[in-house]
């Protein structure tokens, strides 16, 4: 991340800060890991503190129907059942002590506001386009943008459509870009797949100066509690930090090829605690004259291998839809499926896009996903 700052702010922090009309601004301190981790400092019109009710908490744990696989498995992400409300429209999937991951399909916008408080969000953007609406200032968005939201961010989403789809992440560490590719100041390296300026930081709005009750759904412990506030969340006139939501889209990912294949970490994007996040763009294949394109059999003993397949044709299964989620567990050997391997031979050049998250502990499957699973997958490999 890199510093930013919108709006009015006072010269110096911890400081008096007024209004034109002499009324104090409050200040709040915006970040994770205690004092330690990055933050932004916001400052409102009014005390964000201010509830006026609370009230019961709704569960939402993801229920599980398989807690140890060793199995390779096939989801069908066409098949997850849409729903009107934003947070309805979750489906996970997959899920462990580190994330969670699924589908939402929602056809409308928030008329409330919404702030998970336990895990940092991402949402790759499948189908359709919006506005995430944010405290700190609003991102627009379309398909191929992946929504990085910090926890604690207070947001809304406007949709655009009806047909919106996300690829959902949530994660209980902070989601970053790779370390590998910063120096010791945290600037993106000229060997990094992306720089600054393919991320993009939220847009000014000026705050909402209104009193009244102001329904934030908060998410912690897997149960969502709805607080009722005096003020609006959008009262911020300005902020500054390290520490807001941004977008990045996936076609700004600047491949690294090579004369033979190359293996998965060059398509690294993100990452968090025990996990990393890649994207699989559209690129040269390997220019090796005895080059095989198709990725080589592999075990990833340490790690799971999720991918999430959303534009163009993947060249290393068959019979692969968009939207499907495919789960290679950890110590199981998988590779490219029968023919794949001498399909590749002699291509030049992919027009596939994927989301690719390798967790480092392994994942429980859940009742949502057994659902929407494909049988035959696990032995899809017989010739």
């Amino acid at each position: 991340m890199r510093y930013n700052h919108s709006g009015n702010i006072p010269q110096k922090r911890h400081t008096i800060f007024k209004s034109p009309e002499d009324k104090f601004y409050y200040e709040q301190l915006f970040g994770t890991e205690g004092f330690h981790g990055i933050s932004s400092l916001l400052y409102h019109i009014h005390r964000p503190t201010q509830i006026k009710s609370i009230g019961t908490a709704k569960d939402v744990t993801p229920k599980i129907a398989v807690e140890k696989n060793v199995t390779p498995r096939m989801f069908k992400g066409m098949q997850v059942t849409p729903e009107d409300d934003f947070l309805d429209s979750r489906k996970f999937l997959l899920v462990n002590n580190d994330l969670k991951m699924g589908l939402s399909k929602p056809r409308k916008s928030t008329d409330y506001f919404y702030k998970n408080a336990e895990c940092d969000e991402l949402l790759f953007v499948h189908e359709g386009s919006g506005v995430l609406k944010t405290f700190v200032g609003n991102l627009d968005f379309s398909t191929g943008d992946y929504l990085i939201i910090p926890r604690g961010t207070i947001y809304q989403v406007e949709l655009h459509s009806e047909n919106t789809v996300f690829f959902v992440l949530e994660s209980h560490s902070p989601i970053y870009t790779p370390k590998r590719y910063r120096n010791e100041f945290g600037q993106l390296l000229e060997h990094s797949p992306f720089c600054e300026r393919d991320i993009i930081a939220p847009t000014f709005v000026e705050p909402k100066d209104e009193k009244g009750e102001f329904l934030i759904k908060v998410k912690k412990e897997n149960q969502i509690t709805d607080f009722i506030y005096a003020t609006h969340p959008f009262d911020v006139v300005g902020w500054d930090g390290y520490f807001y939501p941004y977008k990045f889209n996936i076609k700004n990912f600047e491949p690294i090829t090579g004369r033979i294949h190359q293996p998965p970490p060059i398509h690294q994007n993100f990452e968090g605690h025990n996990f990393v996040v890649c994207s699989f763009c559209a690129r040269m294949y390997d220019y090796h004259p005895l080059a095989i394109p198709a990725p080589y059999n592999h075990s990833n003993i340490d790690s799971d291998e999720v991918l999430f397949y959303t534009e163009g044709d993947f060249m290393s299964r068959n019979h692969v839809d968009l939207m499907d989620f495919s789960l290679h567990p950890g110590g199981i050997v998988h590779g490219p499926h029968p023919g794949a391997m001498e399909r590749s031979i002699g291509k030049k050049f992919t027009e596939e896009y994927a989301v690719m998250v390798d967790p480092f502990r392994p994942l429980k499957i859940t009742e949502e996903a057994m659902k929407v699973e494909d049988p035959t997958y696990k032995t899809s490999w017989l010739e």
